[in-house]
């Protein structure tokens, strides 16, 4: 498989890409062609860009190139407290001139990718022809997608029984797709992750968590450095990411060739890049936009400057944009070295990563022996007369209620809708990694053992409970 090897003293990765060339490496790209990078939806990989890899109007007209994240997929990492999107930027960059690969259009879907490919054209224009980023977050995750992301990402790291697993998956489906899902997809995506997000791989889902919920906000000087074209495609329906957060991107984007385009797909939800039907609507408005592209204003050679040198650049610039002076005394040659986090960030997370890694080789796992999910969910046995239902609310099962009753209308239906709320504030973040070093399994469960007189002996008033035996 093809993989490209980061390594220097403080830092291990090696990165997975596919490409849509016959034996899957850019050495059969066609020098004709413009290449795309594409970036995956958070806490998935690159194997869920099949809507993208599949569609002919980008796999005939361009090289197509998709990486899974350091903590996604295929790629594998040393673990460490410094990661952030800034890292992954650094990442992409570093793939990108190990390829060799020229100027690219960058497609980016959902939070992490977004944010990623947000700070790669800010320190790697050169390599960048355009931007488009799909389904725009806030800034900081709303308040109520920032409890939801940590409750379920615990319950899912912590599961004990395959139940317990899926009824968090399923959670994760909801705010993650939609509550709509259908049940097709639903049943891929809890699959997927009880493979590569179980229990005995928790080390990797809570570092992906960490990226996403710990990112530090891009400011507005700092977006005024992104020249390149820019289009947002931007669900109308999605309650995770609000399009008035998109349209205050676009705002901030003074800069864009052109102007920055907001492109709002209706009735669109969450992940729009995995939903068959939404899918071809934002490729469709992704072709036209890159195919407008004029070539000949732009340099189409890959990057000609030593990696070092060139990473040192972005170190420089990085420096500049954070006012922090010390940055250009980073190692140029590690990703880790563009971290932005505090001091107290990083040693929050290299706390919870320590901490999420005890107990993980004995941990439950939800696939059988051969690595394979047991079943799938939509197949799972309902043997409870009381289920949860899409909705998140539990029914009655009919063979406990009158005919007339058992059938459940279009009230059923109906979805409840999601919380409203606003970006998190910087303590709220601080406050969830200083609860990280508190696990579930680190909390004592006291077992009271012997006979019932003894146990309310030890826990009554003797003179109250002889009162209530003489009543």
């Amino acid at each position: 498989m093809p993989f490209v090897d980061l390594h220097s003293g403080d830092d291990y990765a090696s990165i997975y890409y596919i490409t849509n060339t016959p034996l899957g490496n850019v050495g059969g790209f066609d020098p004709k062609k413009p290449t795309i990078i594409m970036l995956h939806p958070t806490y998935m990989d690159s194997k869920w860009l099949d809507n993208q890899f599949g569609d002919p109007r980008l796999d005939k007209n361009y090289n197509l190139i998709a990486f899974d994240m350091r903590v996604s997929g295929d790629s594998t990492c040393r673990p460490n407290g410094k990661h952030d999107s800034w890292v992954e930027a650094a990442d992409l960059a570093f793939c990108h001139m190990s390829l060799e690969l020229p100027p690219c259009h960058v497609l980016a879907c959902e939070s992490i990718s977004v944010n990623c490919a947000l700070r790669f054209a800010i320190l790697f224009p050169d390599m960048c022809l355009s931007l488009t980023l799909i389904n725009v977050p806030a800034p900081t995750e709303l308040g109520w997608v920032f409890t939801a992301l940590d409750e379920v990402t615990q319950a899912l790291c912590y599961a004990e029984d395959l139940e317990s697993f899926e009824h968090a998956a399923m959670e994760a489906v909801r705010f993650t797709v939609g509550s709509d899902c259908d049940t097709d997809l639903q049943d891929d995506l809890i699959a997927y992750w009880e493979v590569n997000m179980a229990p005995t791989r928790r080390v990797r889902a809570v570092e992906q968590m960490n990226v996403i919920m710990n990112r530090v906000p891009l400011k507005p000087y700092m977006l005024k450095h992104i020249t390149q074209p820019v289009l947002i495609i931007q669900g109308e329906r999605n309650e995770t990411c609000p399009v008035k957060f998109a349209e205050r991107l676009v705002a901030d984007l003074v800069n864009a060739k052109n102007g920055a385009v907001l492109y709002t797909v209706k009735g669109g939800t969450g992940a729009l890049s995995i939903i068959p039907g939404t899918a071809s609507i934002a490729n469709q408005v992704f072709a036209k936009f890159v195919s407008r592209f004029k070539y000949d204003d732009v340099n189409m050679e890959p990057v000609s400057i030593p990696t070092e040198e060139r990473m040192a650049e972005a170190l420089a610039k990085l420096s500049e944009l954070m006012a922090d002076s010390s940055i250009t005394s980073r190692n140029p040659m590690s990703s880790l070295s563009f971290s932005c986090l505090s001091a107290d960030a990083v040693k929050g997370q290299t706390e919870s990563l320590a901490l999420y890694r005890k107990g993980q080789s004995t941990a439950f796992t939800p696939v059988g022996p051969d690595g394979v999910p047991i079943r799938r969910f939509s197949e799972r046995k309902k043997e409870h007369w009381f289920q949860g239902e899409r909705d998140g609310i539990s029914y009655a099962g009919a063979s406990f209620l009158p005919l007339k009753l058992g059938k459940h209308d279009l009230e059923h239906e109906k979805q409840l809708p999601l919380p409203v709320s606003d970006p998190i504030s910087t303590d709220v973040q601080q406050g969830r990694l200083r609860r990280a070093t508190i696990s579930p399994s680190s909390i004592d469960k006291q077992v009271i053992k012997g006979s019932m007189a003894k146990v309310v002996g030890s826990n009554s008033n003797p003179a109250s409970l002889q009162r209530l035996l003489n009543k």
